[in-house]
């Protein structure tokens, strides 16, 4: 089950400079976010697992494994598939930022960077995120009857797909994640209760 981000978001930081990871972190950290740095991807691998972040800020020079290697097994696996991930470097080169993207990076910072442009650009893609999730929770919930639905004429009765007749509210219920308040029109209350409409009014 996918828990929607808190308020502020779990980000994972990924990057094997030491003063890198300080920076970011302070930066989100003082601006309500959960920062998780590590320096390795190997590590990112093994926190994505233990707890799933709501965004990944990615660095692609790294010693064991480069970013772009740990997006792919990132994107590779059914848990981390669809966490975003915004790759942080130095490299301003174009096809940089194609292959990024390519792998199923949702975007690219370059440093040296601007503090207000990192933070806009987290907040934008968890705010994406969370409608998103909210989307696809709602779709999970929402059953929709498609189709000819058979009813009877006479009694009004729905056909169900194993041949039985059931009344309608059953069948909407059956199909659907509606469900009935009964109560009477008022012909009904009429020609059912007659000696209710010959009482006098109090």
């Amino acid at each position: 089950m996918t828990v929607l981000p808190s308020e502020g978001g779990h980000i994972l930081i990924v990057d094997d400079m030491p003063e890198n990871l300080r920076i970011l972190a302070l930066l989100l950290e003082r601006n309500g976010y959960t920062a998780h740095p590590v320096s390795t991807g190997e590590r990112a691998l093994e926190a994505v697992r233990s707890r799933p972040p709501d965004l990944i800020l990615l660095d692609i020079n790294m010693s064991d494994m480069s970013g772009y290697e740990v997006c792919e097994r990132l994107k590779a696996e059914d848990h981390s598939k669809d966490i975003p991930v915004t790759f942080v470097s130095a490299r301003t080169q174009t096809i940089d930022k194609v292959q990024a993207f390519g792998l199923g990076g949702v975007d690219y910072v370059t440093r040296p960077f601007e503090h207000e442009e990192v933070l806009a650009r987290v907040e934008t893609h968890l705010q994406l995120r969370r409608a998103r999730l909210d989307l696809e929770r709602a779709l999970a919930e929402v059953k929709t009857l498609r189709g000819i639905v058979p009813i009877c004429s006479r009694c009004e009765k729905i056909r169900d797909d194993d041949g039985f007749w059931q009344r309608v509210d059953i069948y909407v219920q059956t199909h659907t994640e509606a469900t009935f308040s009964h109560g009477l029109r008022q012909p009904c209350i009429e020609r059912l209760y007659p000696e209710l409409m010959d009482e006098p009014a109090t």
